[in-house]
């Protein structure tokens, strides 16, 4: 990539757009996402149900599925979001209902976790939504954070990506857990018609290495690219599960 690269705060994410990202990727469940799923649910399945006090998906956009997975394991949700337009949506799908698109995400995660409360409303009703920078949060404030899909897609810089994932691990106690997703290989890519927005590619290989001195109990695997999906220029995906050392 040549020139100079674009940074997270170089960017609108107020404008970020919504309506157009989610019907090009969450509209259906795709086998990406049910792969996903089933990686983070068994991550799940090992922490005592209802077990944190307080959790935190670090830049949660408007996926609801990472908020899904954490209702059995956690009493409460921080959503934390810098855009606007993802803070609006979240808000409206906690006050007026999830969109029926997102139903039979729930059905899945809750096949693969029994643990799950009977209905989507239940398992979101410990969200709380919080709006604002995710790298603003005081270090040690969780029981376990999730990340999907964020730190490889707010920079092209790879120095702020290290430190993007450095503040995604800090965000949890000693010996808190730590799961997560990365679109792998991904450019600065478009959503919709128009919109840029900047991507750093990575691989299994380098989240190992910017992962492994922060972790300990480090697993790190990959899925293969989803035809089903647009093409943004991405490889597949990249997921972990990891701990805080004490």
């Amino acid at each position: 990539m040549g020139g100079t690269p674009t940074y997270n705060d170089d960017v609108d994410w107020d404008s970020w757009p919504v309506q157009d990202y989610l019907a090009e990727n969450y509209r259906e469940l795709h086998p990406s996402d049910a792969a996903v799923i089933a990686h983070h649910s068994a991550f799940y399945r090992r922490l005592e149900p209802g077990g944190a006090a307080r959790s935190v998906e670090f830049g949660a956009g408007p996926n609801l599925y990472p908020l899904m997975l954490a209702g059995a394991a956690s009493r409460r949700i921080d959503a934390i979001e810098a855009s606007a337009a993802g803070v609006a949506y979240l808000n409206r799908q906690l006050n007026e209902g999830a969109d029926p698109s997102w139903e039979p995400f729930y059905a899945l995660c809750r096949t693969l976790n029994p643990q799950l409360p009977p209905t989507l409303s239940q398992a979101l009703s410990v969200v709380h939504v919080v709006h604002t920078d995710a790298r603003s949060l005081i270090p040690g404030t969780y029981d376990f954070a999730s990340m999907n899909f964020v730190a490889e897609g707010i920079t092209e810089d790879f120095s702020e990506f290290k430190q993007f994932c450095g503040r995604f691990v800090g965000s949890v106690r000693p010996g808190g857990h730590v799961v997560a997703a990365f679109m792998e290989n991904m450019p600065t890519y478009r959503i919709g018609a128009a919109s840029l927005w900047p991507g750093c590619p990575v691989n299994r290989r380098l989240v190992t290495e910017v992962f492994a001195p922060l972790t300990e109990r480090l697993a790190v695997t990959r899925i293969d690219s989803d035809s089903s999906l647009p093409d943004y220029g991405d490889s597949g995906m990249v997921l972990l599960t990891a701990v805080r050392p004490e």
